[in-house]
């Protein structure tokens, strides 16, 4: 028989080895609970994970629905100066400035993520946003090229002025970024003070480029349907209206994600008190074992620039 003193000392054990390796910290125990609020406080956890699959599939569809689009009712994709280069244009701005921008995006808000660290994060956050980008000079590229070949006038629509500078202004928003919140010069008043614009810039940039693909589409149908025109309803015609309300789902779906205050990832404090008392190192993002991660140890900064740059939604 095991007395009642002896079984209290085992569940308490127990207990202790459950929390972590980390437990002789009493602090630590209130942390690691309220990490565990946000994690699953991370309101409607399941919630989340239905937005999550569902922009996955709006984008992946969105591809699909445009490769589909250049390669069956098209001219197929070349890089001859006609119109299978031309197509290269929509293929790669919904892929690149518009499926792979809003992941970057959002990449933030996974909660899987939130045990590594800000800093590897940071650069998973600029090297999606550096794709896009480059896939979307590669379009430009194409157009122009397409556009010279065919003596035909460039930057005379609304579409090319308003895309053309949001391109540019991406561009400005990506260096700003690199310059402001991953390189370590930065003083926390600075990156205080540019995290509203770049949460603001970044947004209205995503949903900007959306509407400029939508002219796009639009242009492009009135275009190249003749017989029978754009306003029978002809097969492509409804079938790339049907990709443009699937960019639109798309967007509205990030939109959403990147402007929930409840998924946001937790504060940079929280990660602080693992670093205070453990030193944990990257390589814990790999461990499941661990709630959290903190990047502190290999680069030290300051707290507060730390939380200032956890913050952004893009």
């Amino acid at each position: 028989y095991m007395g009642p003193s002896r079984g209290r000392k085992r569940r308490a054990r127990h207990s202790e080895s459950s929390v972590s390796r980390l437990r002789p910290v009493p602090e630590f125990v209130w942390i690691l609970h309220s990490c565990g609020l946000v994690w699953w406080k991370m309101e409607d956890y399941k919630l989340f994970l239905a937005f999550l699959a569902s922009a996955l599939l709006l984008g992946f569809l969105s591809v699909v629905f445009a490769l589909v689009w250049v390669l069956h009712y098209s001219k197929g994709l070349a890089w001859d100066g006609d119109f299978a280069e031309f197509n290269w244009h929509p293929l790669l701005i919904i892929t690149g400035f518009v499926f792979i921008q809003g992941i970057a995006i959002i990449v933030y808000r996974l909660p899987w993520t939130w045990k590594c660290s800000k800093f590897l994060m940071k650069l998973i956050h600029a090297g999606l946003h550096t794709i896009a980008l480059t896939l979307a000079i590669i379009s430009l590229v194409a157009v122009f090229d397409f556009h010279n070949a065919k003596n035909i006038p460039n930057m005379y629509s609304l579409h090319s002025w308003i895309g053309l500078t949001v391109v540019i202004l991406y561009a400005l928003q990506l260096v700003l970024g690199f310059v402001v919140f991953l390189l370590p010069f930065a003083p926390p008043s600075l990156r205080t003070a540019v995290m509203p614009i770049h949460i603001y810039s970044g947004l209205l940039i995503f949903g900007t480029a959306i509407a400029t693909a939508l002219m796009g589409i639009t242009e492009k149908l009135l275009f190249s349907l003749k017989t029978p025109p754009y306003s029978s309803f002809p097969e492509e015609g409804i079938f790339v209206n049907a990709l443009g309300v699937l960019i639109v789902a798309y967007g509205a779906v990030i939109l959403w994600m990147a402007t929930r205050p409840q998924w946001k990832r937790p504060s940079e404090h929280i990660f602080l008190a693992h670093q205070r008392i453990g030193g944990l190192s990257d390589d814990d993002c790999r461990n499941p074992d661990l709630e959290f991660n903190s990047d502190g140890a290999a680069r030290k900064r300051n707290p507060k620039s730390d939380e200032v740059g956890q913050r952004s939604t893009t």
